[in-house]
C-alpha cells in the first residue's frame, strides 16, 4: 500500500508498545523504515516484543521502562532518548479502562483509568512539544482516542472523559503548536480486539452480539489501523492537522457499544467487580 521506506529517517516513540496495538503500530512503522522507540511499565514485556520485531524486520528498536503516570519519570525518558537523537513522531497510545457502573468506582480506581489515558498522554506531549520547540524541530503526535469522544459511553466513563480531553488537546494545539511545525493528530479506533482490552471490556456473560451489530459485520484488523496511523504521522499528511480519523466500520453510527450492558443484572454487576478485584 505504501512507498517502500515511508517513515525513513524518523524516529517513533509508542507508548504502551509492548503488546496489542501499541505493537501492531510499531512493527509497521519499522517496515516503513523508521527507527522505534517502545515504552512501558513492564521491561521484560518491551524486551520480547523488541526482539521479535528485530528479528521480523530487522529495524532498530530501542525499549524504556517508564510509568508514565509520573511527569518526572517522563521527562527522564525524553532525556534518555534525546541523548542520542531527537524524536520525530510521538504515538500516545498507552491506556487503561474497564467496564463499571460509574455509581461504584472509587476515586483511586478513577484515577487508576485517568492517570496513564489522560496525564501520562499529556506529560508526553507537552514534553516532546517542549523539546521540539526549543530545538525549532518539527513533530507529529498522534494519539489514540475512542469513538466515546463522538457518543460518550456509558460504564467506562473515566475512559470516555480522558480521551475526550485528549481530543481537545490535540484540536487546541493544532493550533497553538501548527506555526512552530508541529501537527497533531488522532485516531479514534472501533472494535479491535487485543487481549488486554478484550478482558476487561468483554467479560464473561456480556452479549456477543457486537460483531453483527457492526455495519460491516466483523471487527477491525490491527493491521488496518497500524496503515492508518502510518499514513497520518508520514510526510503524506502533512496537511493534516486537528482532526481525528474513526476508523470502526462506521459501529458509531448505530450504537455506542454500551447499550447492552444496560440489560445487565445486580448480580452480573457484583460477579464483575469481584473479578476485578481479584484481578
Amino acid at each position: 500500500m505504501f512507498e517502500t521506506g515511508l517513515l525513513r529517517d524518523k524516529r517513533i516513540l509508542v507508548t504502551g508498545g509492548g503488546s496489542g496495538l501499541g505493537a501492531a503500530m510499531g512493527r509497521r512503522f519499522l517496515a516503513l523504515g523508521a527507527e522505534l522507540v517502545i515504552c512501558g511499565r513492564k521491561l521484560d514485556r518491551l524486551e520480547a516484543t523488541a526482539s521479535e520485531m528485530r528479528e521480523e524486520t530487522g529495524g532498530k528498536v530501542t525499549t524504556i521502562a517508564c510509568d508514565i503516570r509520573d511527569g518526572a519519570a517522563v521527562d527522564s525518558m525524553m532525556e534518555q532518548i534525546w541523548r542520542e537523537a531527537p524524536l520525530d513522531i510521538l504515538v500516545n497510545n498507552a491506556a487503561a479502562t474497564f467496564i463499571a457502573q460509574s455509581e461504584h468506582l472509587s476515586f483511586r480506581a478513577a484515577d487508576a483509568i485517568l492517570a496513564p489515558t489522560l496525564h501520562g498522554a499529556m506529560y508526553c506531549t507537552l514534553a516532546v512539544g517542549r523539546r521540539w520547540i526549543e530545538d525549532q524541530h518539527g513533530g507529529v503526535v498522534l494519539s489514540i482516542l475512542s469513538t466515546s469522544t463522538i457518543t460518550g459511553r456509558a460504564f467506562t466513563v473515566p475512559s470516555a472523559m480522558a480521551k475526550s480531553a485528549l481530543l481537545a488537546m490535540t484540536r487546541s494545539l493544532a493550533v497553538e503548536w501548527g506555526p512552530k511545525g508541529i501537527r497533531t493528530v488522532a485516531i479514534a479506533p472501533g472494535p479491535f480486539p487485543t487481549a488486554g482490552a478484550s478482558g476487561q471490556l468483554r467479560p464473561e456473560g456480556r452479549d456477543e452480539g457486537w460483531t453483527a451489530r457492526n455495519p460491516l459485520g466483523r471487527t477491525g484488523e490491527h493491521g488496518e489501523l497500524a496503515d492508518l496511523a502510518s499514513f497520518l504521522v508520514s510526510d503524506r499528511a502533512a496537511y493534516i492537522n486537528g482532526e481525528m480519523v474513526v476508523i470502526d466500520g462506521g459501529a458509531h453510527l448505530r450504537s455506542s457499544g454500551a447499550e447492552d450492558l444496560l440489560r445487565w443484572t445486580e448480580t452480573q454487576w457484583a460477579d464483575q467487580r469481584a473479578a476485578r478485584s481479584k484481578a
